[in-house]
């Protein structure tokens, strides 16, 4: 499953919002962005430009950097999910094995330990909601 990138983006801004129990209307004023547009936004219907993204995170108190890296983390986990066939695949050509993302329990992704520490911890609860109908349809499977 495809995600676009104003998806990630619109997932993390709404996270980042209601994580702070901030409301559309304060962050759209502090942003000086129509409440709106800010709505298309976070619901990845809208194509926020560089300026835009970054009022929207002055206004958020949260780093463009931040929004990006975490956004760089949510679809580079999307894509690390294989369906069982192309693991086989993968393994018959050879290629070097991807990181395991986590399971899943109870329809919702389970975090994993990506890398050799706990430094590497990779929590991946925003965009996990966009994965859960391709799951359930395709019947993947997740290796902790």
């Amino acid at each position: 499953m495809t995600v676009l990138l104003r998806e990630a983006i619109g997932d993390r801004l709404r996270h980042a919002r209601t994580n702070q129990r901030r409301t559309l209307r304060e962050v759209s004023r502090a942003a000086r962005v129509s409440l709106g547009y800010l709505s298309e936004v976070e619901r990845g219907r809208k194509e926020a430009s560089s300026e835009l993204l970054a009022a929207i995170c002055e206004a958020l108190d949260l780093p463009l950097s931040v929004l990006l890296a975490n956004v760089a983390t949510d679809i580079g986990a999307l894509e690390s999910v294989e369906l069982p066939e192309t693991a086989e695949r993968a393994e018959a050509d050879n290629s070097a094995p991807r990181a395991s993302v986590g399971s899943v329990e109870g329809g919702r992704l389970v975090p994993a330990v990506v890398g050799e520490n706990l430094a590497d911890l990779r929590l991946q609860p925003v965009l996990s909601h966009r994965m859960e109908s391709s799951l359930h349809g395709a019947g993947a499977i997740f290796a902790a």
